[in-house]
């Protein structure tokens, strides 16, 4: 029997998650309170629109703004008396809460958290291969029951999740530290760039940019996130603050010429960073790798880039990651190959025989 999917809400998650589903087999039914937005995800491949009489589905998936995540789950479990309902909101005991105020059957209703997404948002952003590979956390409670468990777990591998399992208080408190905090630190540090000249602006490099990169999200969205999982990012906020104290304690004092100790700050604090961005997951969710790096100077012209990746290619290295940097006035660009280490003189070597120059 094909299995039968109702996706409520159809923005960028809602129909890149109907494209993924519609493509593994499942019969989706699309429902958006925009007629546009719903017409839009069809139009995309995400499902059909349903009206009145439609069959019951299996499982219901809320895509729906955190604030209001919880009323929609409520209204869909009164609605479909026997299906398994999920949302995809990226915080759980607020929603959670929502629900079971709201009087919900909670037995049939299971969390979830897709951990992926892009700068861009709506239904014109989808992409069906979006949950390829990435953390699907499923948060089930005390009182869901097995089934509805095992059917969002389903749900989540077929559209390409890799799937794992936390309570609503344990994904909370991760994705504060992993996700929401990092919202925050990015937004404030570019907004230190607003009242800054050009000419230091013009400084920009791949630093700022990586650590401003997601700082151009939704304010909306953001806003409710940050206000569902306040308890969370607070207590992490809380213990960035203290060691930002230190720092900057640190750097009043060397300031004064009191240096007495003051270094040993910034070195624990740099020391720290390193151990933990070691911890994070590698390529495809691996344990983490230290890859080597090559530099090549890519002209600023069409075709350059492809040239270059086809020539790594073509040497027989496999690419595991790759940066770039544009030259500050320059007619080139730096790009920054990943490769495994034992690779890198032999990658070398193979690209200044093509003709590239290396930088470093």
């Amino acid at each position: 029997m094909t299995p039968s999917v109702r996706i409520v809400g159809t923005g960028l998650i809602g129909t890149s998650l109907g494209i993924a589903l519609s493509r593994a087999g499942y019969a989706v039914s699309l429902a958006d309170p925009s007629p546009t937005a719903v017409a839009l995800a069809r139009d995309l491949g995400a499902g059909e629109v349903t009206g009145p009489g439609t069959p019951e589905p299996k499982v219901v998936v809320v895509a729906a703004p955190p604030d209001v995540a919880g009323a929609v789950v409520a209204l869909e479990l009164a609605s479909w008396p026997r299906a398994v309902v999920t949302d995809v909101a990226s915080v759980k005991v607020a929603v959670l809460d929502d629900v079971r105020a709201r009087g919900g059957d909670v037995t049939r209703y299971v969390g979830s958290h897709p951990m992926a997404g892009r700068e861009r948002s709506g239904a014109v952003a989808a992409r069906g291969d979006l949950f390829d590979g990435r953390a699907w956390v499923v948060v089930p409670h005390a009182e869901s029951s097995a089934d509805a468990v095992e059917t969002v777990q389903e749900l989540a591998r077929a559209a390409g999740g890799t799937v794992s399992t936390m309570d609503p208080e344990a994904h909370d408190a991760a994705v504060a530290a992993v996700s929401h905090v990092p919202q925050v630190a990015a937004s404030l540090v570019a907004s230190r760039l607003r009242d800054l000249g050009d000419p230091a602006v013009a400084l920009s490099g791949t630093g700022i940019r990586d650590v401003t990169r997601i700082a151009a999200s939704d304010p909306q969205l953001w806003t409710q996130i940050l206000s569902g999982n306040a308890t969370a990012v607070r207590h992490v906020l809380a213990d960035l603050r203290d060691e930002l104290d230190e720092v900057v304690t640190a750097l009043t004092r060397l300031s004064e010429g009191d240096a007495v100790g003051a270094r040993e700050v910034l070195a624990r604090v740099v020391a720290h960073g390193n151990a933990g961005h070691a911890r994070i997951p590698g390529k495809h969710g691996a344990a983490p790798t230290a890859y080597g790096v090559v530099v090549v100077l890519v002209p600023d012209r069409p075709g350059e880039l492809a040239r270059l990746l086809h020539d790594v290619g073509d040497a027989g290295v496999n690419l595991e990651d790759l940066h770039l940097e544009h030259g500050l006035g320059q007619p080139f660009g730096l790009a920054e190959i990943s490769v495994l280490p034992a690779v890198v003189e032999r990658l070398g070597e193979e690209l200044r025989a093509r003709g590239w120059r290396l930088h470093g």
